[in-house]
């Protein structure tokens, strides 16, 4: 039968004379109430209840210590850069003759993107050309004539220099009428089209943007205390609001020679692919460098089981001959063990000491684990299990 505890309030004497008795009879001490209560509220019975530790088995899901690919990471924000970027603008001043682009589609260097008229341009090479056939004419007529030493020599010199000095001026219109022409200086994506065929340009006037978006730079700034660990060849991945289930990978291709002496950082620049067209100049990109790339054992975050500045993990050791003791579910003994953990990542932690390669550990359920109790493993994560799929696959088999 279940103890029952009573309670005796001793605020106010028994004033009851049947109950009366002497104060020299009764001494009532703190002590005493205490045992009292004790012996009242405990019976052997609920006592000798306790488990048998030695007995439970506890169903728990694991994961393998693996050896993997890891570095330490560094997380900075970081800005793209074209690859190669120009404004084209005008040199001279006149209107659009013709627009040979739309804006937004591939160009190849040297394709003509914008025509200025150059109607005086064209008129001044013409009349420059014909005077050069004339000078031409005058000097093989005077070369005939002075063969037959019937013309002075010094004539001869004088009509070639003045035939030079057309050919040079027909040059000088020829570069003043390239001018006129804006070609693509690299292979590269045009901007938006901001002009009209008949617009009236001036020098400076922008016309057309074109970037080689095909690879591009991404901008970022670590702080100075991280230069030790920073080297050109480190791989990057970034990621961008943009295209969250995108990641585009690269590596570190130049480290600025100046540190800020104000912001005590230093400016870093990474390449990154464009294969595929989908990142701009002028995104903001969140960079992280795999620093220290390394192999190296790792378990999941969640085995570990902390205890002031000690981490320890609880390890399943096999069954005996593989069988199971109860039959049916096999069950096998853990042990604690100390390990000393290097960095984190999400999920992840990095094993320096204390575990081997393709130790089972307890990735969840731990926490209702001590010294001697006996583990069923319902499940193993992995790359291709989650712990919901287990979970699921448990419930499912326990239904059935």
């Amino acid at each position: 039968m279940p103890s029952a505890c009573f309670f005796l309030e001793f605020s106010k004497p028994l004033q009851h004379p049947q109950y009366r008795l002497p104060r020299s009879n009764i001494v009532v001490t703190p002590v005493f109430l205490a045992l009292a209560l004790l012996i009242t509220c405990f019976s052997p019975g609920i006592l000798a209840q306790q488990p048998d530790e030695a007995s439970e088995v506890t169903a728990v899901i694991g994961a393998r210590a693996i050896l993997t690919d890891w570095s330490d990471p560094l997380a900075a924000l970081g800005t793209l850069r074209a690859n190669e970027s120009v404004t084209l603008s005008s040199t001279v001043t006149d209107t659009v003759e013709a627009l040979n682009f739309e804006g937004g589609e591939k160009v190849s260097e040297g394709q003509v993107l914008v025509r200025l008229s150059a109607n005086e341009e064209r008129a001044d090479l013409k009349v420059a050309q014909t005077l050069r056939e004339e000078r031409a004419n005058a000097v093989a007529r005077l070369a005939r004539l002075q063969q037959r030493d019937l013309a002075p020599l010094a004539e001869l010199e004088d009509s070639r220099t003045q035939l030079r000095q057309v050919e040079a001026q027909i040059q000088a219109l020829q570069a003043r009428l390239d001018n006129y022409t804006i070609r693509a200086p690299f292979d590269g994506v045009v901007g938006t089209r901001r002009i009209s065929v008949g617009t009236l340009v001036t020098p400076g006037s922008e016309l057309v943007t074109l970037d080689d978006v095909e690879r591009l730079k991404l901008d970022f700034r670590i702080p100075e205390i991280q230069l030790g660990m920073m080297a050109v060849g480190l791989p990057i991945v970034a990621t961008s609001n943009a295209y969250p289930d995108e990641v585009f990978e690269g590596s570190v291709s130049l480290i600025d020679s100046r540190v800020d002496p104000v912001s005590r950082s230093i400016g870093v620049r990474a390449l990154l692919d464009n294969d595929k067209r989908l990142l701009r100049p002028g995104m903001l990109m969140r960079v992280r460098v795999a620093r220290a790339p390394r192999q190296t054992l790792v378990i999941p975050e969640s085995a570990l089981v902390p205890q002031g500045r000690r981490q320890y993990v609880w390890v399943v050791r096999p069954a005996e001959n593989g069988k199971a003791e109860d039959g049916q579910n096999k069950s096998a003994p853990v042990e604690r063990l100390e390990v000393e953990i290097g960095s984190r990542r999400e999920g992840e932690v990095e094993i320096l000491e204390g575990l081997e390669e393709g130790d089972m550990v307890v990735s969840h359920g731990g926490d209702r684990l001590r010294q001697g109790v006996r583990v069923r493993l319902i499940g193993v994560v992995d790359e291709n299990t989650s712990v919901s799929e287990i979970l699921d696959a448990q419930r499912n088999e326990e239904s059935n």
